[in-house]
């Protein structure tokens, strides 16, 4: 039987004011995660309590999750939620905040998982305690879709992607006005971060005819509306295009996957603990124009955009949004050729070995995929 899955939350609530939605839900305790003061400094966390007890929930929360989410935090906040016991595990804030509750959902019902398991793809049944709902702030990584979850082992600098349906949310609240506080540079990277979903979906050799057009609008949205939402960040009608084009470049990837550049950036965030979105939008270009031996959709792309070359697109879009075109140029972390060349053939054969890879349209290799961060590095 061959047959292909097309899967995405079950309720996907989308609009200004969608907050509010929380003040429906049915159950006695809803535990709410987040990472750092954003959320609170903003008011969102207070108004999602606030909500949720409108709805006559018991509320705790876990926070603290810090950027890229370790397998220590995840445990620590199963063990939170299991003393709780929530009937509802609600996060709220950036990705990191919203990859780590879906592993924490998972040690909360089942509290001696080996991460191992899950790393091999081995989850157990979920929603045996609670359900799921995933409220975004940034318009990036699609977490409030997808089956996908990054967790770091930070003791082999390994960012881990971890996919299974099980984690797939059961709601996502999509309300502009959380991405709208996001400053220029963050609003440049997780953007850059949804148009690399939305390509590498697009591209991917586990694409189909439900996810293309996904992931083709939210390239068109994109390209619309990140510059104008990188220099205005008021202007709520190009927040609100950046929102919903994290959200479809999620539906596609989802049900697609991705493809080297996220093997790549995976393992170089991993490496250097560098923000994901800012890795991708510097890794993408080189890599598009490495695939291109293998496929004609980035043709397609360039005919649905109007542009010539969907590389140099890339590279002008990052210029206009701040973001460097190679990796020496990154001022974030402390990447010098040394410390680069130190770890490189390390770093290259665990991208090899990234479950991305797996769906990328040309064949790698790790001499290729050291190759490609050599030339992302240095600009060649």
């Amino acid at each position: 039987m061959n047959v292909n899955w097309f899967r995405v939350p079950k309720d996907i609530v989308f609009g200004e004011g969608a907050l509010e939605y929380l003040s429906t839900l049915e159950g006695k305790k809803a535990t709410l995660v987040t990472g750092g003061s954003s959320m609170k400094r903003f008011g969102f966390l207070d108004q999602a309590q606030k909500q949720l007890e409108k709805a006559g929930m018991e509320v705790s929360i876990v926070d603290g999750v810090e950027p890229n989410p370790s397998i220590e935090t995840v445990i620590r906040g199963g063990k939170e939620m299991a003393e709780f016991q929530p009937d509802w595990v609600i996060a709220i804030g950036g990705g990191s905040a919203l990859d780590a509750a879906k592993i924490m959902w998972v040690y909360y019902e089942y509290p001696d998982t080996k991460f191992e398991d899950l790393v091999a793809g081995k989850f157990p049944k979920l929603r045996t305690k609670a359900n799921l709902i995933v409220i975004p702030s940034t318009s990036g990584t699609a977490s409030e879709i997808t089956a996908f979850s990054v967790i770091t082992d930070t003791a082999n600098h390994i960012k881990h992607p971890l996919v299974s349906y099980e984690i797939t949310p059961d709601i996502a609240l999509l309300d502009a006005k959380l991405p709208a506080t996001m400053p220029a540079h963050i609003t440049a990277n997780t953007g850059m971060d949804v148009l690399t979903h939305a390509i590498e979906a697009y591209v991917s050799t586990s694409a189909t005819c439900y996810t293309d057009p996904l992931a083709l609008e939210a390239i068109r949205l994109v390209k619309d509306g990140l510059e104008i939402a990188y220099k205005d960040g008021d202007n709520i009608e190009a927040r609100e295009a950046m929102h919903n084009a994290s959200a479809l470049s999620g539906m596609a990837f989802t049900n697609s996957s991705l493809g080297l550049v996220h093997s790549l950036a995976h393992k170089i965030g991993g490496e250097f603990d560098m923000t994901h979105g800012l890795a991708n939008a510097v890794l993408l270009p080189y890599i598009i124009d490495y695939n291109r031996k293998a496929t004609d959709k980035y043709d397609m792309i360039e005919k649905q955009l109007g542009i010539d070359n969907l590389a140099d697109f890339v590279r002008d879009l990052n210029t206009k949004v701040g973001i460097p075109n190679t990796l020496k140029e990154v001022t974030e972390v402390d990447m010098s050729e040394a410390k680069f060349l130190e770890v490189l053939d390390r770093m290259s054969q665990n991208a090899f070995e990234d479950p991305c890879t797996l769906t990328n349209p040309r064949k790698s290799s790790p001499a290729d995929v050291k190759e490609l961060y050599t030339a992302a590095y240095y600009g060649k």
